[in-house]
C-alpha cells in the first residue's frame, strides 16, 4: 500500500531533555501534538533542531515509537535517519519504514569530507538495497553549511534513474536559492518534491513548484507559516511572507537556533525545563532569553494554546 507523501510545513521537533540530559518522552510527545493541531503537516522528528547527533540510535527509535503509541500518525512522520556509520542509518530506516512512517529525511555521511558523488551514491543505494521495502520513501537532506558534504545534481540525477520510486524529494538547507531553484528545475517535473530548509524561502519555493519547507521556526510559528503556505497563491502572499520572515529574523538573531527556539518554548510555555540543550549545545542566558521574547513580542508573536 502507498503512503501518501506529505506537503506542507514540516518541523524539525526540538528534543526535549530530563534535568540529567534523558530525552523527556512526555514533553516531546505533548510538543509534537501541539504542533499537528497548529499548523504542520508534518513531523520531521530528528533531523537539526532536534539534536538529532546527540541521541544515539536506540534513543531515536524509543522516542519515535512512543510517537506512535501515544497517537501521533505514523504518516505525519519524517525522522531524520542518515548518520555517518551506514549500519546506524540501515536500522534507523527500517525501523521508520516498519512502523508505517511516510518518509526517511536521510543525510549524507557526513564525517569524512570531500568524498566524491560515487562514495554517497553508494552509502544511499547501500541503505536503500539493505531495508529492502517498497514503503520506503527518501528525502535527501542537504545542508552543506552544516554536514559540509554536498548533495549534487548529478548525484540527485543517479538516484532518481536508479530509484524513482524510492527517492521521493530533498530538504535544502543550502541558504542558497540558486541551489534550490536548480533542484527544483531540473526534476520537479518529475515528481521529484522539494522542500526549502527555511520559511524565508517558502513562497519563493512554491512559485517555483516546490511542495513546502521543513524549518526550524515551525516549532514555535506553526501557524503562521502554515497561513503562508496557505496563502501562497492569494493576493497577501507576500505580506504572509514578511510576516514569518520578522520572527524568523529574531530568532535567527540569537549565536544559536536551537537554545533559542528551546527558549522561546521555556517562556510560552512556562516551563523552565524546556531550556535544557545536550552539551556541547549551551542554552540562552537569562539576559539573552528575556531580549528575544521582547523582541518577539514587539512583533506580535505567541503561541497559542501551548499552556
Amino acid at each position: 500500500m502507498a503512503i501518501k507523501r506529505l506537503r506542507g510545513v514540516l518541523a524539525p521537533v526540538v528534543t526535549p531533555f530530563t534535568r540529567d540530559l534523558a530525552p523527556d518522552t512526555k514533553r516531546f510527545v505533548r510538543h509534537c501534538k501541539w504542533l499537528l493541531e497548529h499548523g504542520c503537516s508534518g513531523l520531521a522528528v530528528f533531523g537539526t533542531n532536534s539534536e538529532a547527533n546527540s541521541l544515539s540510535a536506540e534513543e531515536r527509535m524509543m522516542l519515535l515509537e512512543e510517537l506512535v503509541q501515544a497517537g501521533v500518525p505514523a504518516e505525519k512522520l519524517m525522522p531524520g535517519t542518515g548518520c555517518s556509520a551506514l549500519t546506524d542509518s540501515v536500522r534507523l530506516t527500517a525501523h521508520a519504514v516498519k512502523l508505517g512512517c511516510a518518509g526517511a529525511l536521510m543525510l549524507p555521511p557526513f564525517y569524512y569530507k570531500g568524498v566524491p558523488d560515487e562514495g554517497l551514491f553508494r552509502n544511499f543505494s547501500e541503505v536503500i538495497e539493505r531495508v529492502a521495502d517498497e514503503r520506503l520513501q527518501v528525502y535527501l537532506y542537504h545542508i552543506p553549511p552544516v554536514a559540509q558534504v554536498p548533495i549534487t545534481l548529478g548525484l540527485i540525477e543517479r538516484l532518481l534513474k536508479r530509484y524513482p520510486k524510492i527517492v521521493a524529494g530533498i530538504k535544502d538547507s543550502s541558504g542558497d536559492w540558486s541551489n534550490t531553484k536548480a533542484v527544483l528545475d531540473a526534476f520537479a517535473a518529475q515528481g521529484f518534491e522539494v522542500f526549502a530548509g527555511s520559511e524565508v524561502f517558502l513562497l519563493r519555493n512554491m512559485r517555483a513548484g516546490g511542495v513546502g519547507c521543513i524549518t526550524a521556526g515551525a516549532n514555535v510559528n506553526p501557524h503562521g507559516i502554515d497561513k503562508a503556505y496557505k496563502g501562497w497563491k492569494t493576493p497577501e502572499a507576500e505580506a504572509l511572507q514578511a510576516s514569518i520572515d520578522v520572527v524568523r529574523k529574531v530568532l535567527q538573531s540569537q549565536v544559536s537556533m536551537i537554545p533559542a527556539l528551546k527558549a522561546t518554548i521555556a517562556h510560552f510555555a512556562a516551563d523552565a525545563e524546556w531550556m535544557t540543550v545536550r552539551p556541547p549545545l549551551v542554552e540562552l542566558t537569562p539576559e539573552q532569553q528575556v531580549q528575544m521574547i521582547r523582541e518577539l513580542g514587539d512583533v506580535g508573536f505567541d503561541m497559542p494554546g501551548l499552556r
